[in-house]
């Protein structure tokens, strides 16, 4: 059996890696129901990007990987529940499982981040550590990650896993994504835009028909009118 039977999708991608972080994390809460996964697909931090799932785009990409058998469907309860298929499939272990979880989650990342953001998931001790587990994601025919080109100003390299890719192909994977560095650089200023003309004389409309009525509000009142 393939370790990728297909190239997955985004939000196959973030269904299964929101199954393995709540399995690590909150393993009290997993296997997970449909309502629990939608909402830890559009979970607002440590996703990136965030994403607006709703109930059948779940529901679909789970049916999808259920046919691929990369997830289960857990009897026995009330409420039908899910589980990954990973571990078996993938050969996941601990610290491997940590590492795609959080590439599957949050996109390219250095190892530096990886292990910044692994603490609930699997305490790596160095980042030698985290190294030696994406290497052997990405060991075999099938490999499940792949380091990028190292762009100047960057003091390490990022990885990105590879299970929107088929089979062994790697392909050119974000080789032109900007560095991390560069995110914490001061953002360049940039010219205000200039509004169209028709909304511009909308806008002087209406700040001239305010000033109109500020000017007969104050007359009422016998105020002094303000200039």
């Amino acid at each position: 059996m393939f370790r990728k039977p297909r190239a997955l999708d985004p939000v196959e991608c973030r269904v299964l890696g929101a199954l393995l972080e709540k399995q690590q994390a909150t393993p009290e809460y997993y296997p997970m129901t449909l309502s629990s996964l939608v909402a830890a697909t559009n979970q607002k931090t440590n996703r990136e990007p965030v994403m607006e799932l709703d109930e059948a785009e779940v529901r679909e990409a789970l049916e999808r990987l259920f046919k691929d058998v990369l997830v289960w469907r857990e009897a026995g309860s009330r409420t039908l529940k899910w589980s990954h298929n990973l571990d078996r499939r993938w050969a996941l272990t601990p610290a491997t499982k940590a590492a795609v979880t959080l590439l599957l989650l949050r996109g390219p990342q250095t190892p530096g981040e990886i292990r910044g953001r692994s603490e609930r998931l699997h305490p790596f001790d160095s980042i030698g550590g985290v190294e030696a587990a994406l290497r052997e994601l990405a060991a075999g025919d099938e490999p499940l990650a792949r380091e990028l080109k190292r762009f100047p100003g960057q003091k390490e390299s990022r990885w990105r896993h590879l299970a929107d890719l088929a089979g062994n192909h790697t392909g050119a994977v974000e080789e032109t994504s900007p560095s991390p560095d560069a995110e914490s650089a001061p953002a360049q200023s940039h010219p205000q835009p200039v509004l169209p003309s028709s909304a511009g004389q909308g806008l002087a409309a209406r700040v001239e028909r305010l000033e109109r009525r500020l000017a007969e509000l104050e007359a009422a009142l016998g105020l002094p009118r303000a200039d």
